[in-house]
């Protein structure tokens, strides 16, 4: 017999009417995976569950917040005993992007946008409880924990685990082999039954399963959310402007982003702007509402007028069907996200919490532009390289690069063949400049010229090399100077000679600089082998 249930003007119960199974449903409804479900409903038979779920207090709260946060609307009407963390330590050993000198600033903004976004899609605050990772982290029984469980991980585990959280290189960080073991002790510390977080996480939290019985402590059970992807595609990341946004965008910001993103006309497979109807707009509408969710795409009477979908499946066929445009799709979510997160702007328009956010985020100084901004230097990856066809030309070779361009790999002439040899080209990553003037040598048209390093005499010259973690069409850019190259260097201008007169490695670690600033992907700086103090040519 259904249960009856009595709930407050948010529509959480307050009552403990519901059954194990109403319970258990509400908690695992719209989730990608359980891990532990039985123990779930063991706990949840007995008493009520204790949950938490944390964010690292890096980048700026973005729009994929909103699936995690909706959700714990769930886990309150289910009597879930809900802990917020705010992992202000986590954020600081994710290669440290949360400096030190900032954790706390950015702790307090992480507190304060929750809490409000929190409000703005219904869900009450009053219930839940927020802890800042400092707060126990750095006493000395949880200290002696991660020692402790530093003598059982091996370096393999830990870097399997946090292998789709902290950011991979070839040389990681000891920090970043350390964040899946804390993640784990949180569970412990926080003293719940449950933790929550992304399909990300879940190398994480099965770590955890493994790794806490071993320490003396209980197996926790896991829920994971499924991943919002970015308006790009792919995942929805702070360190990836354009691929999301923010809670606190502004209208202009958020009408451009969702302009720009992908979204082909008929394709319900691969188009993020359904997705993000789909999991984050209907389940929105429906929490806030109380019942069935709506969403509106607003329309002139000449193109059919407005259309109203409350379910997935109708919004789907009716875009495979062609009969909704793309651009009134994004015109949809645009006004339905702006009227989502107006309560959010006007809680943070305060001088207060303005000043919170200069103080968490402060303004970037403006990049300098030089000749050095308008160079287009990218990773590319050696596919073939073979001699020049003329016997005349024995010091060029000519090698087919793959820069990541859907055309295909570009042909490059270089005059290396005293200092490498074939089998040392072959699969090599290297890094061209893109947007020289084609130009023929010896009959073969070289399409980008490859950065090397080199003494005076030329009689060393060794090419230089991006971090290992590069792929191919990897951007490089000059610390402190904006990139915002030509799409074709004039060479009348000579902007290619002016800059490359001040590029050499550094007098101690073969660094590539630019006057002082190093040159870098995202992922490091570029070096030569052993050259220090050579130009770069």
């Amino acid at each position: 017999m259904a249960s009856e249930s009595r709930a407050d003007a948010n529509g959480i119960d307050l009552d403990h009417s519901l059954t194990v199974e109403e319970k258990y449903s509400l908690i695992t409804r719209n989730l990608q995976e359980v891990l532990g479900g039985e123990s779930i409903k063991k706990i949840i038979s007995e008493r009520p569950a204790t949950l938490y779920w944390g964010s690292a207090t890096t980048g700026r709260p973005h729009v994929g917040y909103l699936i995690p946060l909706s959700k714990i609307a769930d886990f309150l009407k289910a009597h879930v005993e809900v802990t917020i963390l705010l992992a202000d330590l986590h954020g600081f050993l994710d290669n440290q992007k949360a400096p030190w000198e900032l954790l706390r600033q950015r702790t307090r903004y992480y507190e304060e946008v929750i809490k409000a976004t929190l409000t703005s899609i219904g869900v009450p605050i009053a219930r839940l409880k927020f802890v800042v990772g400092t707060s126990y982290q750095l006493s000395e029984k949880y200290t002696l924990d991660v020692y402790r469980l530093s003598s059982m991980v091996t370096e393999h585990d830990a870097k399997k685990a946090g292998a789709e959280v902290v950011k991979q290189v070839a040389s990681p960080l000891l920090s970043g082999l350390l964040y899946p073991g804390l993640q784990a002790l949180d569970e412990e510390y926080l003293g719940v039954d449950i933790q929550f977080g992304g399909v990300d996480q879940r190398k994480i939290f099965v770590f955890a399963e493994k790794y806490l019985p071993a320490l003396g402590y209980k197996k926790r059970a896991h829920l994971m959310n499924p991943m919002l992807p970015g308006l790009t595609g792919s995942k929805m990341s702070s360190s990836e402007p354009d691929s999301k946004i923010d809670l606190l965008d502004s209208a202009e910001d958020i009408e451009r982003k969702v302009r720009k993103s992908f979204c082909e006309e008929g394709n319900i497979v691969d188009n993020p702007v359904l997705g993000f109807v789909k999991n984050v707009l209907l389940p929105l509408s429906s929490l806030k509402h109380g019942g069935e969710g709506r969403f509106v795409v607003r329309r002139p009477e000449k193109f059919g007028g407005d259309l109203v979908f409350t379910n997935a499946a109708d919004l789907e066929s009716t875009f495979a069907e062609k009969k909704l445009h793309p651009l009134d799709l994004k015109k949809g979510v645009s006004d339905a996200l702006n009227e989502l997160i107006e309560p959010i702007r006007a809680k943070f328009s305060s001088p207060e919490l303005q000043e919170l956010i200069n103080l968490a985020y402060p303004p970037v100084k403006p990049k300098l532009s030089e000749e050095i901004s308008r160079i287009d230097f990218r990773v590319g990856r050696i596919v073939s390289a073979e001699k020049h066809p003329d016997p005349d030309a024995s010091n060029l070779y000519v090698e087919k690069i793959d820069f990541g361009e859907e055309s295909g790999p570009r042909t490059v002439v270089s005059g290396i063949a005293k200092y490498y040899s074939l089998d040392d080209l072959n699969g090599r990553l290297v890094v061209g400049v893109m947007n020289l003037k084609p130009a023929k040598f010896k009959g073969v048209e070289s399409q980008a010229m490859l950065l090397a390093a080199s003494t005076a005499d030329k009689s060393k010259v060794e090419l230089l090399v991006p971090p290992e973690s590069s792929d191919p069409g990897d951007e490089v850019f000059c610390e402190g100077y904006e990139r915002n190259p030509d799409a074709q260097l004039n060479p009348k201008h000579k902007v290619w000679e002016k800059a490359s007169a001040h590029l050499k490695t550094d007098a101690a670690n073969s660094i590539a600089h630019y006057k002082e600033a190093p040159l870098k992907t995202k992922f490091g700086p570029l070096v030569a082998q052993s050259l220090n103090g050579a130009q770069i040519s």
